[in-house]
């Protein structure tokens, strides 16, 4: 529940008062490690990096533009694959920033990387988490949003699109369509 009243402060107040965002800018939002967020070894639970990495992406749509382009053409968002991989952990009370940033699209996907940042030693910048998601667009009238219609409302990805391993691991951890088979046997 804690989340959710998380969610609301970002983007019904925080998010509105932070400089507005290019779709394609990196969007740097700050938190804080709450007695909510710990585990046993009294460090941030590891699915607790994965709720509070939604709630820096609500954030970021919110201040690139895109929140704005979602409910005037009623989609939403949902996360279709997602990877973490962890560097230093986080202690209670601990102030940290998590850089969010849309990559680009595949043929079926949208792809954002987000970063778990705290000062280092020397002041700068440090990564402590690292994430991937690869996420899609719904309409709320039923229906996957094309990947040519997301490019018309948000413009063309940056550069020379996705890097190939992105891509691979896209396709690799994709599990069948809602309607194929999807039988659990282990092997």
């Amino acid at each position: 529940m804690h989340m959710l009243f998380r969610t609301l402060l970002h983007v019904l107040f925080l998010s509105r008062r932070r400089p507005d965002l290019g779709h394609y800018d990196v969007a740097k939002t700050r938190f804080i490690t709450l007695p909510t967020d710990l585990d046993i070894n009294r460090h941030m639970n590891n699915g607790v990096y994965f709720s509070i990495m939604d709630v820096a992406r609500f954030d970021m749509l919110v201040r690139n533009g895109i929140w704005n382009v979602m409910r005037e053409r009623e989609w939403y968002p949902v996360v279709a694959s997602e990877t973490i991989t962890f560097r230093k952990s986080l202690s209670l009370w601990q102030r940290f920033t998590i850089e969010s940033r849309v990559l680009g699209f595949d043929d079926k996907a949208v792809y954002v990387e987000q970063r778990f940042v705290r000062p280092g030693p020397d002041g700068q910048p440090e990564v402590y988490a690292q994430g991937f998601i690869r996420g899609r667009f719904l309409r709320k009238s039923g229906g996957t949003v094309p990947i040519p219609e997301l490019i018309e409302a948000f413009g063309t990805q940056p550069g020379d699109g996705l890097p190939d391993w992105i891509e691979r691991w896209g396709q690799d951890v994709a599990l069948p369509a809602t309607r194929a088979a999807a039988p659990s046997v282990w092997r």
